[in-house]
């Protein structure tokens, strides 16, 4: 198995967006709560973001990982790796190549907002080397459940 990061494509789409679909329909580790379609996706994910980056296993996308523009020459972070097949190493993968670029092009931090039922994520994101930053407090879910974010960040 090779895992390799790149930025991602327009081809690369279609199986990003079904990734996102499945976990958003898994719920509990993403702040997004509905499914998208691939123009809607694309809007978002691939349009918007200052950077995506794709994970491929042999070639295959199995995650994907956005920044945007925040203040202060920094950026959002969100990340996503295929829930139904699990890869090792992928999120590994994927932030050494988002890192990578974003010190290249200047950013001086990360942050990350992460739901605070999202175990998963919150681990993830301190073993990139994010460390807590601040706490959104009851921030409502669509069916009213009051939900804190946690925003860690990586100093670049």
């Amino acid at each position: 198995m090779t895992l390799t990061a790149r930025p991602s494509q327009e081809p690369d789409l279609p199986a990003l967006a079904a990734l996102f679909n499945h976990t958003v329909r898994q719920g509990g580790t993403t702040a997004h709560e509905e499914e998208w379609d691939v123009p809607t996706f694309k809007t978002y994910y691939f349009d918007d973001p200052v950077m995506v980056h794709t994970v491929l296993k042999d070639d295959q996308p199995v995650g994907f990982q956005a920044v945007f523009a925040l203040p202060d020459n920094g950026l959002s972070i969100g990340s996503f790796t295929d829930q139904q097949n699990p890869v090792g190493g992928a999120g590994s993968v994927m932030f050494e190549a988002t890192k990578a670029a974003a010190i290249a092009a200047g950013y001086t931090f990360i942050n990350a907002k992460i739901r605070a039922d999202n175990v998963p994520g919150l681990a993830y994101y301190t073993k990139m080397g994010f460390t807590d930053h601040a706490i959104d407090k009851d921030v409502p879910l669509a069916d009213g459940t009051p939900m804190d974010r946690i925003t860690k960040r990586l100093m670049l």
